[in-house]
């Protein structure tokens, strides 16, 4: 009996010890392994998360001893918005518009309440909507009516597809709003005419710019700002940057895409990676790539930069983004209606 009770002690013993060899084991994996997050955004930010990804992940190592590799995914805010949901393996979103989200929300990818769990409803820098020309600006393009003007051509995304495009659209409406006293008939003939100028409609914004700065095609895109910063950036004797009397402020939205971020036990990852964007230096680098950083006082360091003076409304203006979706940009919405579709 008592030989029985020794051996049943030593492979207790041996038990104990194998479980705390692999706990051990498995602490030391897991605190050496590469944590892999996937941010799926809209066309325009490539260049910004590129130098933001390297940023963060040198922060990321630094404070909490793992390493970090963030893989990115461009293309139409949209459609994009539509990936996730059909299973694209977002740990964040980084969209275009607030709606878009929402979208991913209904689809119960996204915990309800995600526009307060970051600052500034959970956008952590802003842009709005001005016109590149080409140098010179033959046409004459100073504000919106003159896209409506005969012989101008006009290059700008499909709002079925792209977020900028939603943003283009809107701020034209509020425009027409405040001409015609929002006589909602005269606004609707008004846009009818302004897309009856679009000669290319592209899927995404920079499918557009591209079109409008490599391909060489229009005489006008309606841009993101951002996007219109970079090109005269980098071809400062080619294009200039028109801001109309109104426009629109656009605020992209982020998020934690957390049934994949549980799933993928990326919660904490993906959370610093998104909390980070509104730091000094992130929101120094959003500034540098031309977006409008949201914390103001940064801002005004870029004053020279961004055009601080245009009359910008809200989304909140033209009745929120439901209200605005449904009204405009579903099949067989305002938006169809005007462009013949």
């Amino acid at each position: 009996m008592k030989k029985k009770k020794r051996v049943a002690a030593i492979f207790m013993i041996f038990g104990m010890s194998f479980v705390l060899i692999s706990c051990g084991k498995n602490f030391n994996q897991d605190a050496t392994d590469k944590v892999t997050i996937t941010n799926v955004s809209y066309d325009p930010t490539r260049e910004f998360y590129v130098a933001y990804n390297e940023l963060f992940e040198k922060y990321y190592l630094d404070t909490s001893g793992y390493e970090v590799e963030v893989v990115q995914s461009h293309g139409g805010s949209g459609s994009q918005a539509r990936s996730v949901i059909e299973g694209a393996g977002a740990d964040v979103v980084t969209l275009a518009l607030a709606h878009d989200i929402t979208l991913i929300e209904n689809a119960r990818l996204v915990q309800s309440g995600w526009n307060n769990e970051f600052e500034s409803n959970s956008s952590p820098y802003t842009s709005t909507i001005v016109f590149l020309v080409r140098k010179g600006n033959e046409k004459g393009i100073q504000d919106w009516d003159d896209l409506t003007k005969e012989g101008v051509s006009i290059i700008t995304p499909d709002p079925k597809s792209s977020g900028g495009a939603c943003w283009n659209f809107l701020a034209g409406w509020y425009y027409a709003g405040q001409q015609f006293n929002d006589n909602e008939q005269q606004m609707k003939d008004f846009m009818s005419k302004l897309y009856s100028n679009v000669t290319v409609m592209d899927s995404g914004a920079r499918g557009a710019t591209t079109t409008f700065v490599e391909n060489g095609q229009g005489d006008v895109l309606i841009a993101w700002e951002n996007e219109a910063i970079m090109t005269v950036e980098e071809y400062p004797d080619q294009y200039e940057i028109i801001s109309p009397s109104i426009s629109i402020l656009a605020e992209p939205s982020v998020a934690i895409v957390d049934e994949n971020a549980d799933k993928n036990k990326t919660q904490a990852a993906a959370k610093a990676y998104l909390e980070y964007l509104y730091s000094y230096d992130a929101q120094k680098m959003i500034g540098e790539y031309g977006y409008r950083p949201s914390n103001h006082t940064v801002l005004q360091e870029f004053s020279n930069k961004f055009d601080l003076n245009i009359k910008l409304c809200t989304v909140d203006d033209l009745g929120g983004w439901d209200h605005v979706y449904e009204k405009f940009f579903i099949d067989g919405g305002i938006f169809d209606e005007i462009y013949g579709n």
